[in-house]
């Protein structure tokens, strides 16, 4: 029973420590993007991603986890998977990279270890530091050796993310984004974008045995198609109005966990007090 509490408790904790992280998150890039309530056009974000089909990525220098510099130059000479995430985000950053990574383990099964490489950006900065980035990495488990998670300055964030047709603005509890992956072929151009919550295998598995054969890779499907099968943004789409939406059942859960928290702490000192008046009690009828 006391290890159930305490095994709450701790999660509880947690929970507000991602509450205050999720704030910063916000805060930090509220003073370098004005905030947008109405969240991203997703044909609009769509379309600009597409655009980038074809483009050469420039030759940007990021820092890595240990904080050392690493050129995206580098990473020629095989297939490259890149994803954008920022760490402040509890719900949809985790869950498309979990899905990911489950899929980058399935593929180096069947196409063999260090065909491609694997790369996740962190777009807010400074709060996206290498350091944050490392800690993402560790609590969700990712420890391939061909994934590299990589922490852009500032001030290359707008230019590194009109490369790749990386759409993204400022909302009040974080961030509306494309959730889209990046395939570039060994050359440094990018022959593909991969969108959705969860990543199927088969959409990155056969352009990554296309370009490993040297054989062309086609672009996507129609964009209509694309937009009616697919979660692009990294919101809720609400049915009623038509629209884009943050969901805000993570920080609902949070505000509960914190309110457990405090709960429990009131409930641990009535005990104790309750506690320590019964002894004096005894004490006091002993004597």
């Amino acid at each position: 029973m006391a290890r159930s509490i305490l095994s709450r408790l701790r999660q509880a904790a947690a929970c507000s420590g991602l509450g205050c992280a999720l704030a910063l998150s916000g805060a930090a890039w509220g003073q370098q993007e004005p905030a947008s309530d109405l969240g991203l056009d997703r044909e609009q974000a769509l379309r600009t991603s597409q655009a980038a089909i074809g483009r050469q990525i420039g030759d940007h220098i990021l820092l890595n986890r240990e904080g050392r510099p690493v050129a995206l130059s580098s990473f020629r000479g095989k297939p490259l998977l890149v994803s954008f995430i920022y760490t402040g985000c509890f719900q949809v950053c985790p869950t498309t990279t979990k899905s990911l990574q489950e899929t980058v383990e399935g593929l180096q099964k069947s196409l063999g270890p260090n065909q491609f490489n694997v790369v996740s950006i962190g777009f807010n900065q400074p709060a996206d530091s290498p350091q944050a980035l490392k800690a993402f990495a560790t609590q969700y488990g990712i420890k391939q050796p061909n994934w590299d998670f990589l922490s852009p300055p500032a001030a290359i964030v707008p230019a590194l993310a009109q490369d790749f047709g990386f759409v993204y603005t400022a909302t009040p509890a974080g961030f509306d984004h494309v959730l889209q992956v990046s395939i570039v072929d060994a050359e440094g151009r990018i022959v593909r974008q991969v969108y959705g919550e969860s990543v199927v295998p088969a959409e990155l598995g056969e352009p990554i045995k296309l370009l490993l054969a040297g054989a062309p890779v086609q672009s996507n499907e129609l964009l209509d198609d694309l937009m009616d099968r697919v979660r692009i943004l990294c919101t809720v789409y609400d049915p009623k109005t038509g629209a884009y939406r943050v969901d805000y059942t993570l920080p609902i859960q949070i505000a509960g966990g914190v309110t457990f928290f405090v709960l429990m702490l009131m409930f641990f000192f009535n005990e104790w007090r309750s506690n320590r008046q019964s002894a004096r009690n005894k004490g006091v009828r002993s004597v």
